[in-house]
């Protein structure tokens, strides 16, 4: 690209809207945009993707890039979303005249997968092929919203609807939202769902035109240019939009979404998960402490219950050889037939809570039970 084709790109983002930060791009941004790649925006009906979506449509009208190869795709949450953003996502894409691509993970939403992840984890629990009990929420480290509800799902429908196509995926993602994100780029090619090569032939980047935007910015983005807000933060006071409960939310923000009164139902399922399972919503915080007036008196006995069962399980649990704890290709020896005893003991009272099978009952079993993963694990390894 030229420098003349540079500078007057960089001049059209200022243009955008001179009261706020300039979009960060790059030259192969510009370039793809220039070549008329599809742009597709990642709609949630937070601000941010939101404002992403109004300023860069800003930008790309002031480039000549053509509307017609412009698209908006939401991925539906089901039940842990509220129940207004299908709406809102439909009108915010319908007032800026973009077409909108509704997407679903095909094996049940993001409260199925987390009633899913508990049972699976029961199971193997129960089959010795896990040293703790694993319990059903996300987790930093495992974000099933931002994986499997999204990308994993998002990424394959645009490589299936735009095959052998430059595509630009949009996303509104910040620099000062957490310090995970701080280091994120302005932009990247993704290679995971659609890279080059593959049966499809799309060709995808990602971008994150607002990146170094304030959340301050992006409120007034939504003055400037008209952009509805979401009910989470014009009526319920949310600093942000996820879930309707979110395993990273603040306590404020959690208030915010048990005071919603369509939020109700989706609450006291949560909690009743959390009662089943003995593992708090969030590490430091039960869902349930948060609107416990939403409860029924028999839900609420029922969590007093499971905090009960929660401190005997992590007493059992820390009770367990340290020695054997978990690492990346467990277990990493055989036990001794004392710390075989320790185990089965400690399991006993965890099994039973979940009524699973004791199938590993001694110290014998226990010590063959090892044996056997040590075997699977040599296999693996060696192929």
């Amino acid at each position: 690209m030229t420098h003349h084709a540079r500078h007057a790109a960089a001049t059209a983002s200022h243009v955008i809207l001179p009261e706020l930060p300039d979009l960060a791009l790059t030259p192969e941004i510009i370039r793809a945009i220039r070549d008329g790649a599809w742009i597709v925006f990642n709609l949630s009906g937070g601000k941010d993707s939101s404002a992403a979506m109004a300023a860069v449509n800003l930008f790309l009208d002031l480039l000549g890039h053509p509307r017609t190869r412009r698209m908006a795709i939401h991925a539906d949450l089901g039940r842990a979303e509220w129940a207004s953003t299908p709406e809102t996502v439909e009108r915010i894409a319908a007032e800026a005249g973009i077409h909108l691509t509704v997407v679903r993970r095909a094996a049940g939403d993001l409260v199925d997968r987390w009633i899913q992840r508990f049972e699976s984890g029961k199971r193997r629990y129960e089959a010795l092929e896990t040293y703790n009990l694993i319990g059903p929420w996300s987790s930093a480290s495992l974000r099933f919203c931002q994986s499997e509800m999204k990308a994993a799902v998002i990424g394959p429908a645009i490589a299936r609807m735009h095959q052998g196509a430059q595509v630009i995926s949009v996303l509104g993602l910040r620099r000062d939202e957490s310090h995970t994100r701080a280091s994120i780029p302005i932009a990247k090619t993704d290679t995971r769902y659609a890279k080059a090569g593959n049966r499809h032939g799309t060709r995808m980047m990602v971008w994150h035109p607002i990146a170094d935007w304030t959340s301050n910015d992006v409120f007034r983005a939504h003055r400037l240019l008209g952009i509805m807000l979401h009910e989470a933060y014009s009526v319920w006071g949310s600093s942000r939009l996820s879930c309707r409960y979110c395993i990273f939310a603040s306590l404020q923000d959690l208030e915010a979404s048990a005071a919603a009164p369509p939020n109700a139902e989706v609450y006291r399922e949560l909690v009743g998960i959390e009662a089943r399972s003995t593992f708090p919503f969030q590490p430091a915080r039960w869902l349930a402490d948060v609107a416990p007036l939403l409860l029924s008196a028999g839900l609420r006995a029922d969590i007093v219950r499971a905090k009960a069962d929660q401190r005997e399980r992590l007493r059992l649990e820390a009770e367990m050889p340290p020695g054997l704890r978990y690492v990346k290709g467990w277990p990493p020896r055989l036990p001794a037939r004392d710390e075989a005893e320790k185990i089965a003991t400690s399991r006993r009272r965890i099994l039973a809570r979940h009524s699973l099978a004791e199938h590993f009952a001694t110290a014998s079993s226990i010590i063959d039970r090892f044996a056997e993963l040590l075997t699977i694990a040599a296999r693996k390894s060696a192929r």
